[in-house]
């Protein structure tokens, strides 16, 4: 089991400090739980505040922490829940937390933050030279304040070397999601959305991709195309064409692309695709033809090929497996066996 302890800010939004306790606690657990079965929970959660004191939130609610930040000797990863809106009280009210988070860090530790929580992790360096996201609200200030940090708002949830970012209130539960996926696989990820009637994880605000672009490498010119590439995914994309976006003649193109990413240029476009229909097919009620159009394929076979291909799957059982919406294997219909 992994340790997990959500850090409480005073005056923060609720939600944003009970979604990663009741989501990140249910993982492995509720949905085998609703089934009957004897289910194992994946993450140990625990509660702090800075002072081990309760935190008033935004509203009338109160939040009564386990335990004050100097109690907790280690974590597999740490969650900041979001704290109010103008970022020198925040600085100001919770520089005790910036070294610590920094040490944690250090030591082996994953940090995450939620909404205006992911302040905390760029007071801390955390977010020096990678991608981050935050509040649509926030992030003019941050820029000003954090130059150094690749603020990305277009984007519900970021990751680079074990820092988690997500954006407003809500893309909390994406976050959290991205998380069980990250540590636990899709299965569990998706049996969790499930159990909690909840969509899965959003990562681009503009599309529909359940993984983030492989950008942890130092070839800008390429991750600028990444970063065109998951906007643009279902586009008819020829690789002559993605070699002129990016001024380099194609052999070229193609050799640092596959340094870059590990993969060429197609499979990787391929991938986003699939990752798309996956998305699409877990949460939407469209066709599987519709499907197969949106993500940009025409021919319906080479689609179901592709998609058994990288999923293991066709797309009808990936669904009937997977939908936030079937019924599948959760209250009645057919029992099928899960390997």
């Amino acid at each position: 089991m992994l340790n997990v302890v959500v850090i409480f800010l005073e005056g923060g939004t609720p939600s944003t400090a009970v979604t990663p306790v009741e989501i990140l606690s249910s993982a492995g657990y509720l949905y085998e739980t609703l089934q009957g079965k004897e289910g194992e929970r994946k993450f140990n959660v625990r509660t702090a505040s800075l002072s081990g004191e309760p935190v008033q939130t935004l509203s009338t609610l109160q939040l009564d922490p386990d335990y004050s930040i100097d109690e907790i000797e280690t974590a597999d990863l740490m969650v900041v829940a979001a704290g109010g809106g103008d970022l020198d009280i925040e600085c100001e009210r919770n520089a005790k937390l910036t070294p610590l988070l920094h040490k944690a860090y250090e030591n082996g530790t994953a940090i995450a933050g939620i909404c205006s929580g992911v302040v905390q992790l760029a007071e801390a360096g955390l977010l020096d030279e990678r991608p981050a996201t935050t509040h649509w609200a926030l992030v003019d200030d941050c820029r000003k304040r954090y130059p150094k940090v690749d603020w990305q708002p277009e984007r519900y949830v970021t990751e680079s070397d074990r820092v988690f970012c997500s954006g407003g209130v809500y893309s909390g539960v994406d976050l959290c999601l991205y998380i069980i996926e990250k540590y636990c696989g899709h299965q569990v990820a998706m049996q969790t959305a499930k159990a909690l009637l909840v969509r899965t994880p959003r990562v681009w605000q503009a599309g529909y991709t359940a993984e983030s672009p492989q950008i942890n490498h130092e070839d800008e010119e390429i991750r600028n195309l990444q970063e065109w590439l998951f906007k643009n995914y279902s586009k008819n994309i020829k690789v002559a064409d993605l070699a002129d976006r990016a001024c380099m003649s194609q052999r070229n193109f193609m050799r640092r692309f596959k340094s870059a990413t590990g993969e060429t240029p197609i499979n990787y476009v391929q991938r986003l695709r699939i990752n798309a229909a996956r998305h699409l097919l877990e949460n939407d009620l469209k066709t599987v033809r519709e499907v197969c159009r949106k993500v940009g394929y025409e021919d319906l076979n080479f689609f179901r090929k592709l998609f058994k291909r990288y999923t293991g799957l066709t797309p009808t059982t990936y669904r009937d497996r997977f939908s936030v919406n079937s019924p599948e294997g959760v209250t009645y219909g057919k029992r099928t066996h899960h390997h």
